[in-house]
């Protein structure tokens, strides 16, 4: 048979390979076209909805699924054209397009029709608890919906309770929430409430509070709760491999609520994993400056750019940021600067930004400016400056004394450098007694046992924590090192060869050195 170069095989072909290459932009326009050229082909006309809604062309996305029939559409499409009613101001529509037979987003129903019934005056939230939303996809999102419904309608009081509920299972969305919930409580004119609600130790609170009209935060609308759900469902999804339904339901969330800065940073983690880094970085570009996320949005960003390998374009990201803010940049800003100089192998600039950092968290008082000075002591110990480390480490200690991190970079430091022994493994055991489960610290207390002469104590101790964490090098090391000098040279050898899995610069050529030669004090760990 002969193929006509240029027909529709020709263009399909087009289209998968600009979806393999990940130019989604045209290979979305490669779908519809094809899928325009025979209307009756519902499964192109599906791949083609699809391939729009992944590419983001929302008015691509909306023809291509209007041209198939309610009955035909598969679950992404359907979900764009609810938010597309909802954003429209269309409920009745959005409502018909979930009660449609045999429909896959029946589940959408008892949510639309509460805001439908809410806005025309009647009790919408009893919508909420029947059986059709209780045993359904909604179950899990029940509580935080309808106190969103409730906070919107001034019933505030009988939303708190289900507020703490959706609060305490909310997982990595909990700040999210709890900004939407006090800006609704704001203009339902519980102040108190919303005040119990906040802190300022959160960057997104307090950028909340300097920019309190930023769009996107309160849920006070059929639209709003919509694109909440949806995102909701997206990142319980997205710890699957599920690729391609997250982001649809991250998409449509983004056409119901367009500024929305959650679903902007969500959506671009999904297109990341996706190896969309490009689609990504796009996507958080739109976020506004004003906006109580931006902080999260630039961090993500920032992480985008090292992973892609352009760390002097994360440097110059990071260093426009606070220079664009000039005497407004924040803890955060300067913290994210940092980042990128550390990642650059820039660590006398970092240890500056992480001190301007500091100076700004100590100005504000907030409880977590031990995290910067801590990060300075990072800098600072990886270009051999020792005293002013510890110095920023026992700032630290001051402010949060029970501080297991820093109770241990500072007893683990004080061990590499020669000092006070007894006073670096006490401050190394009161760190492990806090967090008895993490093996660097683990590992800190076997080499404390080690350096003042308890091998039998110390080997147990490190055999520990290379159990807790089998990958990491120096505990390998450390083991081995332990195991040599008690004279159990071939278990040494073991715990070596180990250690060299992941071990990387100057601590393989020593684990190398001691396989070839055993261990001497120029060989040994520090």
């Amino acid at each position: 048979m002969r193929i006509v170069v240029g027909g529709p095989l020709s263009t399909y072909v087009k289209a998968r390979t600009a979806d393999a290459i990940g130019d989604q932009g045209r290979a979305a326009e490669l779908f519809a076209a094809l899928a325009g050229t025979d209307p009756k082909d519902f499964t192109l006309g599906r791949r083609a909805v699809t391939a729009a809604i992944n590419a983001g062309a929302f008015d691509l996305a909306l023809s291509s699924a209007r041209r198939l029939p309610e009955q035909e559409l598969a679950l992404d499409g359907r979900l764009l054209l609810i938010a597309d009613a909802l954003r429209r101001g269309r409920p009745s529509e959005a409502i018909a397009l979930g009660a449609t037979p045999d429909s896959d987003a029946a589940f959408l129903v008892p949510l639309l029709s509460a805001w439908n019934d809410s806005a025309a005056g009647r009790d919408g939230e009893r919508q909420l608890t029947g059986s059709a939303a209780t045993e359904s996809l909604l179950a899990p999102f029940l509580a935080e919906q309808r106190a969103f419904l409730l906070v919107a309608h001034g019933r505030t009081a009988e939303a708190a309770p289900l507020i703490q509920e959706a609060l305490s299972r909310a997982g990595g969305r909990e700040t999210r929430l709890r900004l939407a919930f006090a800006d609704g409580l704001r203009k339902a004119g519980d102040q108190a409430g919303a005040e119990a609600l906040l802190s300022d130790e959160e960057p997104a609170f307090r950028a909340s509070a300097q920019h309190p009209a930023a769009p996107g935060i309160a849920i006070d609308s059929a639209a709003a709760a919509y694109a909440e759900l949806m995102l909701g469902i997206a990142v319980t999804l997205s710890q699957s491999q599920e690729r391609s339904l997250p982001i649809a339901l991250v998409q449509s969330a983004r056409l119901a609520a367009p500024q929305s800065s959650e679903a902007a940073i969500v959506l671009a983690l999904l297109l990341d994993r996706d190896k969309r880094p490009e689609d990504a970085l796009a996507v958080l570009r739109g976020v506004s400056p004003s906006d109580p996320f931006v902080g999260d949005a630039r961090d993500t960003q920032a992480r985008l750019l090292w992973t892609m390998g352009r760390k002097t374009e994360a440097v110059a990201f990071a260093r426009e940021a606070v220079t664009t803010a000039g005497q407004a940049a924040t803890a955060e800003d300067w913290a994210r600067l940092g980042n990128a100089l550390d990642e650059a192998g820039q660590h006398s600039e970092s240890a500056d930004a992480f001190a301007r950092a500091a100076a700004l968290a100590d100005a504000a008082g907030a409880s977590n400016r031990w995290t910067f000075r801590l990060l300075r002591a990072d800098q600072l110990e990886e270009i051999d400056r020792w005293p002013e480390a510890k110095a920023e480490l026992r700032a630290a200690l001051a402010v949060s004394p029970e501080q297991p991190l820093v109770l241990n970079f500072l007893g683990y430091g004080s061990l590499e450098h020669g000092e006070d022994l007894v006073a670096a493994e006490a401050m190394i055991r009161k760190a492990s007694g806090l967090v008895p489960d993490d093996a660097s610290i683990t590992d800190s207390l076997g080499w404390a046992l080690f350096k003042t002469g308890r091998t039998a104590e110390a080997i147990e101790t490190l055999r520990k924590a290379a159990a807790g964490d089998p990958a990491q090098a120096e505990i390998h090391e450390h083991l081995g090192d332990a195991l040599y000098t008690a004279g159990r040279r071939i278990e040494a050898r073991f715990s070596w060869n180990a250690a060299l899995v992941t071990a990387e610069g100057k601590e393989k050529q020593r684990i190398e050195a001691k396989l070839e030669t055993g261990l001497t004090p120029a060989t040994a760990a520090p």
